[in-house]
């Protein structure tokens, strides 16, 4: 699925500038929409005209580094990987696999690549509304870094140190 969301105007040429193409991979073995939450916060972002966004799901993390590469092999400048990793041992080991997949990746094509994974044991098993805030604050804020990253890398130069958490509260800098 493709949604172009607005394409940039370069306003001294008065031409079209070609948009950043983002790829949004999820998982259906993630129990949240972890891809909808991504795109609708791209959607909302204040440089959504400027994005162009695609969309795969895939079974679970494994699936998620050959997703990354066609996105990359399409001409994605950036791709977000969405997906959940289970408590159990086998599970643990599924995302480490699937996330040196995404390392090779990012250093093979040199492009930004955003693993959001959560891991369902972050917060206590019967605690359904505290697993949905972490999978949703760490999906979207991981969305607008997407979008930093590609549009606007001097804000996160100026975020450096500053201890960004994505799923949970921000730690802040250290006090001396």
């Amino acid at each position: 699925m493709t949604d172009r969301i607005g394409v940039a105007r370069n306003a001294s040429e008065g031409q079209a500038e070609p948009p950043k193409r983002i790829g949004v991979v999820d998982t259906t073995f993630s129990r949240v929409n972890m891809g909808e939450l991504a795109l609708d916060e791209l959607r909302k972002h204040p440089r959504r005209n400027e994005l162009e966004v695609r969309r795969v799901t895939v079974p679970g993390v494994k699936d998620l580094p050959a997703a990354a590469r066609r996105f990359f092999d399409q001409g994605c400048d950036a791709v977000i990987a969405c997906g959940m990793v289970g408590p159990e041992d086998v599970d643990k080991t599924c995302g480490h696999e699937a996330s040196l997949g995404l390392m090779w990746l990012r250093c093979k094509f040199g492009k930004p690549l955003l693993e959001v994974f959560v891991h369902m044991d972050e917060v206590a098993p019967e605690d359904e509304k505290g697993l949905f805030k972490v999978v949703d604050n760490r999906t979207r804020e991981h969305a607008v870094n997407c979008v930093l990253m590609l549009l606007e890398p001097e804000t996160l130069v100026k975020q450096a140190g500053t201890g960004q958490r994505q799923g949970f509260e921000d730690a802040g800098p250290v006090r001396l």
